[in-house]
Order: C-alpha cells, then structure tokens, then sequence
C-alpha cells in the first residue's frame, strides 16, 4: 500500500504563517466538505469506516493523531504531527483516527457531500466490497 502525504507551502514571515490550499493545485480533487475534529477525548477512536467513492485529505492543524489505513489486503499506521502536511486517504480505503494529542485538530478535506449511502461502516462488509471490486 502507498501512502500519498502532499506537502503544504508555507508562506512566511516576522508575522507568521499562511498556507493556502487550492482544489486541483494542492488538492488533487475539486473540495465539496470540509470539516474538522477536536476535543477529541482520550483513547477515542474515530472513523471506523470507508467510502465507496469519496476522497480526502486530512490535515491535523493542531496537535498530532494517528491514522490506521486498510486496503483489505495491508494495514499501515500514519502519524499526523505537521500542519503543513496532508494524508491522501482515496476511496476503499478503511480509517481509523486515534491517540489524538490534547490539543488535537483534525481538518477533513472531502471530495463530496456528505452522502450516507457513499459509507460502509461494517468491516466486514468492507472486505465483501474490496473483494467484488478486484474481481471485476
């Protein structure tokens, strides 16, 4: 499994930090959501699941967390801690968040509305998914 992360410009000076984020140039998909996470308490995990077509990026702009990713065939952890860093998280891909700092917040960019239909929020019926879809 590849693990995508965009690495964000930072523009600077004396006065601080910007970083602007555009759909198509930084963000590989036009930006329909976004939404973010924060008081997160601890030893919550969030997500527990996919989506079908959906795509986003994550960015944790405050604090660090880390995000299990789940093809159906590898499992990887990724840990969040810069702000000016994005993970890449495509469709058919099962997610967990967790062990989100104090201070955490996680910012989701998404490639769609919000969409109950788009989500599989049982695991295994994820795995009946990714199977059907490999064996077309």
């Amino acid at each position: 499994m590849q693990v995508v992360k965009y690495a964000f410009q930072q523009h600077g000076d004396e006065r601080g930090q910007l970083i602007a984020l555009e759909e198509y140039k930084d963000i590989p998909f036009e930006i329909k959501r976004v939404y973010y996470m924060y008081d997160t308490k601890d030893g919550v995990r969030r997500g527990y699941h996919a989506h079908k077509s959906l795509e986003q990026i994550l960015v944790c702009i405050n604090g660090t967390c880390k995000i299990l990713l789940d093809n159906g065939n590898e499992k990887k952890v990724v840990t969040l801690e810069s702000r000016c860093e994005g993970l890449y998280i495509p469709n058919n891909m099962w997610r967990e968040m967790y062990d989100f700092s104090e201070d955490a917040v996680l910012m989701v960019l998404a490639s769609n509305y919000y969409n109950e239909e788009d989500y599989i929020r049982n695991y295994d019926q994820f795995l009946d998914f990714i199977s059907e879809n490999e064996s077309r």
